[in-house]
């Protein structure tokens, strides 16, 4: 007699281990990070390279939501790894050593930051790298382009790379609830302007 599917008992095969990627929760990367680290803090100039080949286009997207001129964002990357340089022994171990990098990264950027002189530059640089003939881009690129440096910066870490509110908060070095607000605001602003 033929059992019916509610009768038999089906075991789950035992999962298999999946290997943690670079990815999954960053778990691996961090780890893989800090050894880097630690290897800067013995002072090996091929670790800082490491870090900064694995994190430069990071930054630069980061930077380019308030920084319009590629000279300033080199700049303010150099300045970020020169500081790694001089003072990674002062990373916690509580702390994700990629928030802590767009932090200094972050902070750097807006203390370099001259709202003339990237006006100036925002206009040309801009436009030219967008598509004339996307009339959404440019709706977006205007919305975005009214909002404040925090708003920009918020969208960007959590929409465009990934982190989480409260790895923002620690990079933002400000309470997990303004960076909701500035999500918040952020979102209603766009949307308005984009209706």
């Amino acid at each position: 007699m033929p059992m019916s599917c509610a009768s038999r008992s089906f075991k789950k095969p035992p999962a298999k281990p999946r290997p943690q990627s670079l990815t999954d929760d960053g778990i691996d990367a961090d780890m893989a990070e800090r050894t880097l680290l630690r290897r800067v803090i013995a002072g090996e100039r091929a670790a800082l390279e490491a870090l900064f080949h694995r994190y430069h286009g990071r930054l630069c997207r980061l930077l380019t939501c308030f920084i319009k001129r590629p000279d300033v964002i080199a700049e303010v990357i150099q300045d970020c790894f020169w500081d790694i340089w001089l003072n990674a022994d002062i990373f916690q171990d509580d702390e994700r050593v990629s928030s802590r990098i767009m932090s200094l990264a972050y902070h750097y950027g807006v203390e370099a930051f001259d709202p003339i002189e990237d006006t100036r530059c925002n206009g040309q640089s801009l436009r030219r790298h967008r598509n004339e003939h996307d009339e959404l881009r440019n709706r977006l690129g205007a919305a975005l382009d009214r909002l404040t440096i925090d708003q920009r910066v918020v969208l960007e870490l959590v929409y465009g790379m990934g982190y989480a509110l409260s790895d923002v908060a620690v990079i933002m070095r400000c309470p997990a609830s303004a960076v909701k607000m500035r999500m918040l605001h952020a979102r209603i602003r766009l949307g308005s302007a984009l209706t």
